[in-house]
């Protein structure tokens, strides 16, 4: 089924209503400074939040194997509490997904 131009213009035009809405309407509700502490708490967690959902699917799946994006993963994250900053980390990250695929295709 062929789509027609008029509905590929009426998809794009819902587009841009649904991401705009998304973000002004939060700018024409909110008036002033958000003083409830669990509300800013929750607002001050949601880019990290939205990162982690959207990179920890790629971090399993882009390997040759699950398992050594899992195992990459949780280095990782320990690595990270351990106080090294990015650079170290991505760096342990994937000299352990190398070595782990390298191994397991010996298998």
């Amino acid at each position: 089924m062929k789509m027609e131009t008029r509905d590929i213009i009426i998809c794009i035009a819902l587009a841009i209503v649904t991401t705009n809405l998304i973000r002004v309407l939060p700018m024409v509700l909110i008036k002033g400074r958000i003083r409830h502490r669990y509300v800013r708490s929750f607002l001050y967690y949601v880019p990290y939040i939205t990162l982690a959902v959207m990179t920890f699917p790629s971090i399993v799946q882009t390997t040759m194997s699950p398992l050594s994006g899992l195992v990459a993963f949780v280095v990782g994250v320990v690595a990270a509490w351990r106080g090294l900053g990015l650079f170290p980390v991505a760096a342990i990250c994937c000299a352990i997904v190398y070595v782990m695929d390298f191994l397991l295709t010996l298998l």
